[in-house]
């Protein structure tokens, strides 16, 4: 049985609790102990099993009693970072949601507690733990594209108006869409090419799709124009454009904020460049609806060119000299396109048998960092450097 103690328990924390990391533990999971300012959210979604669980004001507090198995961390995002620094002081193994960090103070904190020291933490990035990365990495790293030169990647998102509707639209909280969405590509990609990003040239569409001069506290149910609005239940049901189906805040409102005071972008796109001297391309779009989903990317060599799809859960190869193409076709994806399952995996494998992280601190960090590099560059309009973990200065 492994003794679980939870920081933050939320929906995600929850989720993955309930359904990727209990089928994973031979002998059960039960939650323990939880640190939540909501207590009464989270009693209200902890499983039954998990009902006599304590809860605690302070991590000091929560692991003075007999030490757990485990600890998760699913804070808000902007906690990540200084609830993971207090726990590296004991050694236990981690789960820590994505992004490690929204700041550059945040991550160095992050740097001087964990690198070299600390207990063994893994970070949530499911997509590379996903099956169908893991097959784009043996394909790639197997020679189909040769020496890999140059990698496009990109997120159309459907459900991007929750990031408009939800406590998403909070940039103090989430940090931007580069740290919520681009944590995870920028991390895969420097995988696949097999080396880290040192340079990024980026910029950010805020075309007036979201945001706007509705009131703050305006939702669907009690405005006058929910009939013509395509952001309202009825209309998004009809359509079968997604998203909340129930009612919501409005998209239009004030309360998303604006480029002064931080909000969200509605597509951003970025310049990358590798150590090896590769380039790569990332877009990512949030108004995007329906068909038009996709999330994946291509990579590509002198001799081949490897392009892969989670929504489509497959992956072309093809050869540039010879004359065959071949394709690898996968079932109806899970969680996180299968990810979370392989998250649960490492993680029990931490905790019972001593494994390694397959997703370490140190990749979270090098993704913050290409993240932030990515915003910074996007406020300044030029080619920013993107710090290396363990760098000095």
């Amino acid at each position: 049985m492994i003794r679980l103690r939870a920081v933050g328990y939320g929906k995600r924390a929850h989720a993955f609790i309930a359904h990727a990391l209990r089928p994973e533990a031979w002998d059960g999971v039960r939650v323990v102990a939880v640190l939540d300012p909501d207590e009464r959210g989270a009693r209200a979604r902890l499983d039954p099993e998990d009902r006599e669980a304590s809860f605690f004001d302070t991590v000091d507090a929560m692991m003075r009693q007999a030490r757990p198995d485990a600890v998760l961390v699913g804070t808000r995002c902007n906690l990540h970072a200084d609830y993971a620094e207090q726990l590296a002081a004991y050694d236990v193994p981690l789960f820590l949601e994505k992004p490690v960090a929204i700041s550059y103070d945040q991550a160095y904190r992050l740097e001087d507690a964990f690198l070299g020291a600390g207990p063994p933490a893994l970070v949530s990035f499911p997509l590379r733990m996903s099956p169908l990365y893991r097959l784009a990495k043996r394909s790639v790293a197997a020679g189909a594209v040769g020496e890999p030169l140059h990698i496009m990647a990109s997120a159309y998102i459907t459900y991007g108006s929750v990031y408009w509707e939800s406590e998403y639209r909070n940039f103090e909280i989430t940090g931007g869409l580069w740290l919520q969405k681009a944590t995870h590509e920028f991390d895969y990609m420097s995988k696949l090419m097999g080396s880290p990003i040192v340079a990024v040239r980026a910029m950010g569409l805020y075309a007036g799709v979201f945001g706007g001069n509705k009131p703050a506290e305006l939702h669907c149910a009690v405005c006058d124009e929910r009939d013509e609005c395509m952001e309202s239940p009825e209309n998004r049901r009809r359509n079968g454009s997604g998203g909340t189906l129930s009612d919501h805040r409005c998209v239009f409102s004030v309360a998303a904020g604006t480029r002064e005071t931080g909000t969200n972008h509605e597509a951003g796109s970025a310049l990358l460049e590798f150590g090896s001297g590769a380039h790569g391309v990332y877009t990512q779009v949030f108004f995007s609806r329906r068909d038009a989903a996709r999330r994946g990317g291509i990579v590509s060599g002198y001799h081949g060119t490897v392009d892969f799809d989670w929504y489509r859960n497959d992956l072309v190869e093809v050869a540039h000299h010879e004359p065959f193409t071949r394709r690898t076709t996968g079932g109806e994806p899970k969680s996180h396109f299968g990810g979370d399952a392989a998250l649960a995996r490492n993680f029990v494998g931490m905790v019972e048998r001593g494994a390694e992280p397959e997703c370490s601190i140190a990749d979270g960090l090098e993704s913050v960092y290409a993240c932030l590099a990515a915003q910074e560059s996007e406020r300044s309009g030029k080619r920013e450097r993107v710090r290396q973990v363990g760098s000095s200065g």
